[in-house]
C-alpha cells in the first residue's frame, strides 16, 4: 500500500483535497481495487475510510475503502473483504440513490448547501441531472459563487423530478469534481406555500418568489381614477397599512438615493401601489412562511417580477423594496423587469445604453433599501450585458440560467449522434406551437435553417441560430417526455460525459468572462 494511501486512510478529521498528481495516482490504486473507473476529484477521506466515485459503463457507484471500525462501514451497499500490503480492509460499492446521497450529505459538510450572501453568483440550472460537473468546471475559472442545484416547480414538471432529486443530482456532480468551496440551491420561481413545503423539506437554502400572477398589468395604463379603485380594492389588512400612509411615506418627500435623489409623483405611486400592492402581500404570506418551516435554517429570499408584460419603472421598484423593508422581509435578491426582451436561450434585445441606464438606477435602489443584488433571470446568452452588469454592481448581481445547459446537451448529441439530433430537431418543431406558450421568445420555425440540408458535421450550427435556440429550448420537456427520445438522449450524454462536461464548460466560462473582464476594468480604473 503507498504511504498517501496509508495516511489516507488514517485520516480522522476530513482530509485536504489531493492534488491532481496525487489523486490520479490513488484512483489508479482504487481501480485495481474495485474494477472501475475512479474520477480522481471524488476521492474523499475521513474517520478511516477513503471515499470516492467510481464508474462501470454507465453506471455510478458510491465507494468507501474502510479500515476495520471506519465510518464507512456505516455505508449501506455491496460489500467484499480486500487484502491491500497486509492489511484486511472492506470496500463497499452503493448505489448512487437517495439513501447513499443523505448518508453522503449527513457525512460531508461540503455537500449541503448554503447561503451566499452578497457574493457576486450564479444559477446553473441542470434540468437533467447531469451538468454539474461542468458547471463547477466553468466557475472554477471565475469568481462567482455557484448555485448548483436549482430548479422551478414548472420545470420539476415538465422533466419528471422532484425537488430532492434536484439536490441529489447536484450532491453527485459536486463530489465527483470534490467542489469543496460552498454552493447554493435555488428553489425557483415559487408560487405557493405548497411549493415552499417541498423544497424546505429537499434542504434548499435560496428561494425564489414569483408573485407574477398577482401583477396588475393593466396599471401601467389605466386612468387614474381607476387606479384609485384598484389602489382601494387592495388587501390593506394584509399589507398592514393604508394609502394614507403609503403616500406620506413615499409621495410626499425626495427618496434618497445615494448618488442621487428621485420623487415619486402621486400618479405614479398610484401606479405602482396599483401595480404591485397584491406581490408585496403575496410575497409577505410565502416569506413568512418559510420563516415558519426553516425555523433555524439559515435561508435567502429573492423576489422576482421578471416574467411579466410590463417593465418596472423607478418608481415601482422603490414601492416594493420600501414595503417589503418595512413589513420585516428580508432578501438577497430581487429581479424586476428590465427594459428591453430577456428572451430564452438568446442575447439581450433592446437599447444597450438604455440598459445600461435603467440598471443603474435599479442598483441605486438596491444599495440604498439593502444592499441586494440584482438578478439577471432568462440570463443566459445575455453576453452583450454581463459587461455593463458587473461594471456598474460589481458583487451586487445574479446570474440566473437554466436552459442553456439543456441546449449544450444538444450539442454534445449533435456531436455523437446525428440521427437523434436530427429526430429531436425536427420533433421541437412540431412542438413549439404548443410549447412556447409559457415563455417569452419570438422565435419562427419558418425562419429557422432547414436541419436537412445540414451535414451531419454541420448539424450543431442550428445551435447557434436565433430562431433554433429559442425553439430547441422551449421544447425541452415534450423531449424528454417522450419515451422514444428519453432513453437514448440520456445514454448518449452518459456514454460520453466528458464531450457534454467540455460543452457546459466552454458555454459557461464564455458568460462568466464578462463579469470577469468588469472586475477587471474597475480595477484598472480604481488605480
Amino acid at each position: 500500500m503507498s504511504d498517501l494511501l496509508t495516511a489516507l486512510l488514517g485520516s480522522q478529521e476530513l482530509a485536504d483535497a489531493l492534488h491532481d498528481g496525487d489523486a490520479s495516482g490513488v484512483a489508479a490504486s482504487l481501480e485495481q481495487l474495485c474494477g472501475a473507473r475512479v474520477y480522481p476529484r471524488s476521492i474523499t477521506a475521513l474517520g478511516g475510510t477513503i471515499l470516492f466515485l467510481a464508474r462501470r459503463d454507465t453506471e455510478k457507484f458510491l465507494g468507501a475503502l474502510v479500515s476495520p471500525g471506519g465510518t464507512g462501514e456505516r455505508l449501506a451497499g455491496q460489500t467484499t473483504s480486500v487484502a491491500v500490503d497486509g492489511r484486511d480492509l472492506k470496500l463497499t460499492l452503493a448505489q448512487t440513490g437517495a439513501e447513499s446521497a443523505a448518508w453522503l450529505r449527513a457525512l460531508l459538510p461540503f455537500l449541503q448547501p448554503q447561503v451566499l450572501g452578497l457574493k457576486k453568483s450564479a444559477g446553473c440550472g441542470d434540468r437533467l441531472g447531469l451538468a454539474t460537473p461542468g458547471h463547477i468546471r466553468a466557475i472554477r475559472r471565475s469568481t462567482m459563487a455557484p448555485i448548483l442545484a436549482q430548479q422551478s416547480i414548472r420545470e420539476n414538471a415538465r422533466t419528471g423530478r422532484t425537488p430532492q432529486e434536484v439536490m441529489d443530482d447536484a450532491l453527485w456532480g459536486v463530489f465527483q469534481e470534490g467542489w469543496r468551496d460552498g454552493f447554493g440551491a435555488d428553489a425557483d420561481h415559487l408560487k405557493s406555500t405548497a411549493d415552499i413545503d417541498s423544497c424546505a423539506a429537499a434542504g434548499f437554502t435560496f428561494y425564489t418568489i414569483d408573485p407574477g400572477e398577482y401583477v396588475d398589468n393593466e396599471a401601467n395604463t389605466a386612468p387614474v381614477d381607476e387606479l384609485r379603485e384598484k389602489v382601494s380594492a387592495l388587501d390593506w389588512n394584509a399589507l398592514e397599512s393604508d394609502w394614507e400612509t403609503t403616500h406620506s411615506q413615499l409621495g410626499s418627500r425626495p427618496i434618497d438615493l445615494g448618488t442621487f435623489s428621485f420623487e415619486i409623483d402621486p400618479e405614479a405611486l398610484l401606479r405602482a401601489t396599483a401595480k404591485y400592492g397584491r406581490v408585496v402581500a403575496h410575497t409577505v404570506r410565502m416569506y413568512r412562511r418559510l420563516e415558519q418551516v426553516m425555523g433555524e435554517r439559515e435561508f435567502e429570499l429573492e423576489m422576482s417580477v421578471d416574467e411579466t408584460e410590463t417593465v418596472t419603472t423607478l418608481a415601482e421598484h422603490i414601492y416594493i423594496a420600501h414595503e417589503l423593508k418595512r413589513l420585516g422581509v428580508k432578501w438577497v435578491s430581487l429581479a424586476p423587469r428590465y427594459v428591453g426582451d430577456f428572451e430564452k436561450g438568446v442575447d439581450y434585445i433592446g437599447d444597450l445604453a438604455e440598459f445600461e441606464k435603467s440598471f443603474a438606477q435599479h442598483l441605486a435602489v438596491a444599495r440604498a433599501f439593502g444592499p441586494y443584488k440584482l438578478s439577471l433571470h432568462s440570463g443566459s446568452d445575455k453576453f452583450s450585458i454581463y459587461p455593463i452588469a458587473g461594471r456598474l454592481a460589481g458583487d451586487l448581481v445574479h446570474l440566473k440560467t437554466a436552459g442553456t445547459s439543456y441546449l449544450e446537451a444538444l450539442r454534445a448529441i449533435g456531436m455523437v449522434d446525428a440521427a437523434l439530433f436530427r429526430e429531436i430537431v425536427a420533433f421541437a418543431c412540431e412542438r413549439y406551437p404548443q410549447d412556447r406558450a409559457t415563455y417569452h421568445v419570438s422565435a419562427e420555425v419558418e425562419k429557422m435553417p432547414a436541419a436537412i440540408a445540414l451535414a451531419d458535421a454541420d448539424l450543431t450550427l442550428l445551435l447557434d441560430d436565433f430562431h433554433a435556440r429559442e425553439i430547441l429550448h422551449v421544447t425541452f420537456g415534450s423531449v424528454l417526455h417522450k419515451p422514444e427520445f428519453r432513453e437514448r438522449f440520456f445514454s448518449s450524454l452518459r456514454s460520453n460525459e466528458e464531450t457534454y462536461y467540455d460543452c457546459i464548460e466552454r458555454h459557461f466560462v464564455r458568460h462568466f468572462a464578462g463579469f470577469e473582464r468588469a472586475k477587471a476594468e474597475r480595477g484598472i480604473q480604481g488605480n
